[in-house]
């Protein structure tokens, strides 16, 4: 049964054609992975399935009584309220159902309703229907429930008192998740839920979606999160959507399999058209010769041939990739022993944070630096790099280790806010301004963006620029601090490469547990201010943690 179907939408906005003749169906039960590069216009289909956003044509089917819950990417909350006051609210759909039930046992009241037979069943039965959504919507359990569900989310009773400004990113995604699915919609929207959650906040994520009882379309740039859920994954690129059945392994290798095919089949085209072309020329040079009216003849048929073959959309297109930025972080051998810890040590007020750290990061390790949010991973970072004087203890970088540094928040771009990329681009590296647009425009950047203010940039054009910063500092040991989380998959893709072939130290804070696996060989954990080492990639670390 399909709940919603999109057939042959165009959607332009700001002048722009985001979507051409896109067609769609979600069905009941489905877990779909969407995914697509940056500006795709992921979001904006989300929108178009809300109502946000009308289309300049097609048609959008939906299911009679079909419900929606959709979850964007920013979120907001009264402040000076508890986490528990935001999610004891009802819901709009559950109070609804509420209020319609006592207004009709305060009717069943009045003289004129019980002393009319007429009225009284009308009434009764409205009441029934209504009692069917009450029953169906658990209202009367309606506490429980959201306490269960917040539960199944990740928090605690702990966490209730929490004011709805101290928390995080993640918390919010998933209180915000956890009241929509109280009115058991049948499709869950999540655009991007997974942001700003630690690795114990994705497992919760996917064991909720997987046993949701309705249908979730998810974007999300997280693979690994997108193997354990999807059962399709739909790629949006160049106002096109492609299905592709299975979970994002399965879409990897099916869709080399096509752009393999494709590319065989236009090979093969291209050989065909270009020997009608010399067929025509031939021809046409005969009729030149001897004036023979066969000969035009011939021409003109295949000339017709190829016209039909364009007109009839027959003409193979060839594949061509996304443009992503060109990164090669060069490296060189640095010292032995990149980065030493000694007993190191750092407390905030009177709580300490970490203490009797100790840690030897050598030339050539691939670490994956892993922990609950709040643990101190950044702060680690921020105490490497001298930002940070520790508490207790030291820490040695050995004499050739040249620091290259990836922040979270973007703030390696402090105060160059409202200076272009171009200059920044000259001040990590003195060169002309040609040379300078040159590496922006192998970043994905256009000609137009490399004047204007750096804040006008997207989230993912700031990643870019950070990673271009570091590959002219050509530094030898790399601290990069969650680098993907901007980045679409392709640029993911890219920088993996790119660090696989870096020589030198590479240490990443990353809660892409994908990422992890291509691009580490051991996992150090911190929690409880303690640090735990595992061999291998995140895959090795969780079986190694678990048994």
């Amino acid at each position: 049964m399909n709940l919603v179907t999109l057939n042959n939408l165009t959607i332009k906005l700001a002048g722009r054609e985001i979507f051409r003749t896109l067609s769609w169906a979600i069905k009941q039960n489905d877990r779909v992975g969407l995914i697509g590069p940056n500006g795709a216009g992921k979001s904006t289909l989300f929108k178009v399935l809300v109502g946000e956003v009308s289309p300049d044509a097609g048609t959008i089917t939906r299911y009679p009584h079909f419900s929606l819950g959709y979850l964007p990417q920013q979120l907001s909350f009264e402040t000076g309220r508890s986490l528990l006051d935001i999610a004891l609210e009802m819901p709009s759909k559950l109070a609804q159902v509420e209020q319609q039930l006592k207004q009709i046992e305060e009717q069943l009241e009045k003289p004129e309703v019980y002393g009319d037979p007429e009225k009284l069943a009308r009434l009764l039965d409205r009441q029934s229907r209504v009692l069917v959504d009450y029953e169906i919507l658990e209202i009367a359990r309606f506490e429980n429930r959201i306490e269960g569900l917040l539960s199944d989310l990740g928090f605690t009773t702990d966490d209730y008192a929490i004011p709805t400004e101290g928390l995080s990113g993640g918390q919010k995604k998933m209180l915000a998740l956890a009241k929509l699915a109280l009115e058991k919609p049948d499709l869950l929207l999540l655009d991007e839920p997974d942001n700003h959650l630690d690795l114990r906040g994705k497992g919760y994520l996917e064991k909720f979606v997987r046993n949701y009882p309705g249908a979730v379309v998810i974007v999300s740039h997280d693979r690994y999160l997108l193997d354990e859920i999807a059962t399709q994954i739909a790629e949006l690129e160049n106002g096109q959507l492609t299905i592709y059945k299975g979970n994002y392994t399965a879409y990897k290798t099916e869709r080399e399999i096509r752009r393999l095919r494709q590319q065989q089949l236009y090979s093969a085209q291209q050989k065909e058209i270009a020997r009608i072309e010399a067929a025509i020329k031939r021809f046409e040079q005969w009729a030149r010769i001897v004036v023979d009216e066969r000969h035009i003849r011939q021409a003109r048929h295949r000339r017709k041939m190829l016209e039909r073959m364009e007109a009839d959309g027959e003409i193979i297109q060839k594949v061509t990739e996304q443009r992503v930025m060109d990164i090669r972080i060069e490296g060189w051998r640095g010292s032995t022993k990149a980065i030493e810890l000694l007993d190191l040590g750092m407390r905030f007020d009177t709580l300490p944070l970490f203490q009797h750290l100790n840690l030897v990061i050598y030339h050539g390790d691939r670490v994956g630096l892993v922990g609950p949010n709040g643990a101190g991973k950044s702060v680690l970072f921020r105490v490497i790099r001298q930002e940070l004087h520790p508490q207790e203890g030291e820490i040695r970088l050995g004499p050739s280790t040249r620091l290259g540094y990836y922040a979270q928040e973007h703030q390696s771009l402090d105060g160059w806010w409202e200076r272009t990329p171009m200059e920044y681009v000259r001040h990590a590296r003195p060169m002309s301004e040609n040379a300078a647009v040159a590496q922006l425009i192998k970043f994905a950047f256009v000609y137009e963006q490399v004047r204007l203010p750096i804040h006008t940039l997207s989230g993912g054009e700031r990643s870019r620029l950070q990673l271009l910063n570091i590959m002219l500092n050509q530094p030898n040991c790399l601290l990069l601090d969650e680098p993907t989380n901007n980045l679409d998959i392709r640029s993911m893709e890219v920088l993996e490469q790119a660090l696989d072939e870096f020589e030198g130290a590479l240490v990443i804070i990353s809660h892409d547990r994908y990422f992890l696996d291509q691009t580490v060989e051991r996992v150090i954990e911190l929690e409880s201010g303690q640090l735990t080492s595992f061999s291998g990639g995140y895959t090795d670390y969780i079986f190694n943690k678990s048994t």
